[in-house]
C-alpha cells in the first residue's frame, strides 16, 4: 500500500522517520507558510531535520533525547528543490510540503563543513545516482541494515558514504537508546512484543544531526 506523504508509517520507534497519523490534516497555518518562504538558499546535499507530528514522535523525542524525528536529503530537481526521504516509499517530495508536514513548520538545516571542497558536482551526481537506487522501496519497519528496505537516517549514511567516504553520526545499538519511559516501553512491547533486537545496528536521526562533519546552516 502507497502511503502520501504526512500519513503514518508503521511506528518508527527510536529510529525516526514517523508521519502523522491518517486523516490528520496537514497544518494550514500562517506560521507552516512563513516557514515555507523562509529566505533560505538550500544547497543540493544539505541535510533538513524536524520533529514528525505524528503520535509516536513524542517516544522517538524521549528515547533519543532529541526533537527531530525525521529528517532528508536536499536536491534540487526540475528546478525545484525536493526533499529526498525514506517514508512509505522512499520518494522524492517538494520542499514546502516536507517542511509543512513538521511541527509549526519548523526545521534546521546541516550542510557538511567541507561542502565546497566535497560535493563538487561530480559528487552530487553520484549521491543523485545513488538516491535513486533507493526510490520506491519500502521503508524499513524493522530498521535491519539492508538495502532491501530503509530508513530516513538510515537513507542519508549510506547515500553519504556510498558517494563522499564520509559517515555521517555513529552508529549505535539499539540498547543504547534511554529505553526507560513508560511511553517507549510500551510501544516496544507493541513493536517488538518480547523479542527486542536490543543489538540491532542503527543510525537514529540524532546521530546525524550531531555529526561533527555538519555545521547549521538555517534554524527556524
Amino acid at each position: 500500500m502507497k502511503y502520501s506523504h504526512c500519513l503514518p508509517l508503521v511506528f518508527s520507534l527510536l529510529i525516526g522517520c514517523s508521519q502523522p497519523e491518517q486523516g490528520q490534516p496537514t497544518p494550514a497555518t500562517k506560521e507552516v507558510a512563513l516557514a515555507a518562504e523562509a529566505p533560505f538558499a538550500f544547497r543540493d546535499g544539505d541535510l533538513i531535520f524536524h520533529t514528525s507530528l505524528s503520535d509516536q514522535s513524542k517516544a522517538i523525542q524521549l528515547a533519543t533525547k532529541s526533537p527531530y524525528s525525521h529528517c532528508g536529503i536536499v536536491f534540487q530537481q526540475d528546478g525545484k528543490m525536493q526533499v529526498f526521504e525514506a517514508i512509505e516509499p522512499v520518494t522524492v517530495t517538494p520542499i514546502e510540503q516536507w517542511i509543512a508536514c513538521g511541527e509549526k513548520g519548523r526545521y534546521v538545516v546541516r550542510r557538511l563543513r567541507e561542502a565546497e571542497q566535497v560535493l563538487s558536482p561530480q559528487v552530487l551526481e553520484k549521491m543523485r545516482a545513488e538516491g535513486s537506487k533507493h526510490i520506491g522501496k519500502h521503508y524499513d519497519a524493522a530498521f535491519g541494515w539492508g538495502d532491501d528496505r530503509i530508513y530516513c537516517s538510515e537513507l542519508i549514511w549510506k547515500v553519504y558514504k556510498a558517494a563522499t567516504g564520509l559517515e555521517i553520526g555513529k552508529q549505535e545499538r539499539l540498547r543504547d537508546f534511554d529505553l526507560s519511559s513508560p511511553t517507549v516501553r510500551q510501544l516496544m512491547s507493541e513493536r517488538y512484543g518480547n523479542d527486542i533486537p536490543m543489538d540491532e545496528q542503527v543510525i537514529a536521526p540524532k546521530a546525524v544531526f550531531e555529526s561533527d562533519l555538519l555545521v547549521t546552516v538555517f534554524p527556524n
